[in-house]
């Protein structure tokens, strides 16, 4: 990775979202950044926000394929913890920086269109209620937004053709979303340094692998969580993103520079 990317987009979220020094961590960085000069667009999650509220309302959470079933209750709480608290906490934040943050989701304008996601697994279909996939996407509020200079922060929510709003996964929709911005940098803040051969060994982080190679890492190296990151980046790179990396969120120096466009840290996915 080399160069300053003029436009990137950067996907936040797990548990280091929660976490406010973390949190403070990736808002100084995305400052420097854009005294930069670079335009940037941030989605972000909000597994953990989302949990604390459904449990408070007594809402059980069921998990079909690593994702949340969603009926109409449980998507009601989704969105109140996503555009009513993570978004709104971030927004917060990014202006008293001086970002010039805007909140939004993917329903504002139509923005982001959803198709329903059902799952299939052993010849068997369950219907995950309103958990949807990306469809489309119209990014002319996003450019305009850009354009003026400000920091547009999105919540991955999306609207059916039904009329109802779906709840898409974080990391696949800032993919698209990367992708059809065209951005030069996609960018994946976990709270993990990147890819490793072995998770719990630090110095096994890979630096740079490519799409078919992050694919034979699927269910072996990579699991759980990390597997929708993986795919995030190759969505973006087959989009016509150029550059597409997963960092360590919680660690000054590393967002610094592979923000800036080094490659000491994080592991990055060539196409």
């Amino acid at each position: 990775m080399a160069g300053h990317p003029e436009a990137m987009l950067v996907k936040y979220g797990g548990h280091a979202l929660a976490d406010p020094a973390s949190l403070q961590t990736v808002v100084d960085a995305l400052r420097r950044v854009r005294q930069r000069g670079a335009r940037l667009v941030l989605v972000h999650g909000g597994g953990p926000a989302i949990g604390r509220l459904l449990d408070a309302a007594g809402v059980r959470s069921v998990f079909v394929g690593g994702h949340r079933k969603s009926d109409a209750e449980t998507l009601r709480h989704v969105a109140m913890a996503l555009r009513g608290e993570v978004n709104l906490d971030l927004v917060r934040r990014l202006n008293l920086a001086g970002l010039r943050a805007v909140g939004l989701s993917g329903v504002d304008a139509g923005m982001v269109r959803a198709r329903r996601r059902v799952h299939r697994e052993n010849g068997r279909e369950t219907d995950l209620g309103q958990v949807g996939d990306v469809d489309r996407i119209d990014t002319r509020l996003l450019e305009s937004l850009l354009a003026a200079g400000m920091l547009p922060v999105l919540a991955p929510l999306a609207l059916g053709e039904d009329g109802l709003v779906y709840n898409d996964n974080a990391d696949l929709f800032a993919g698209h979303l990367a992708a059809a911005l065209k951005v030069d940098l996609f960018a994946v803040l976990t709270d993990v340094d990147g890819l490793r051969r072995d998770p719990a060994d630090a110095a096994t982080r890979i630096a740079r692998l490519s799409v078919a190679e992050s694919a034979a890492l699927a269910g072996t190296t990579v699991r759980g969580g990390m597997i929708p990151k993986l795919e995030s980046c190759r969505v973006a790179l087959a989009g016509g993103v150029a550059r597409a990396c997963i960092l360590d969120g919680t660690s000054p120096a590393g967002l610094d520079e592979a923000l800036a466009g080094a490659a000491e840290h994080g592991t990055e996915l060539l196409p």
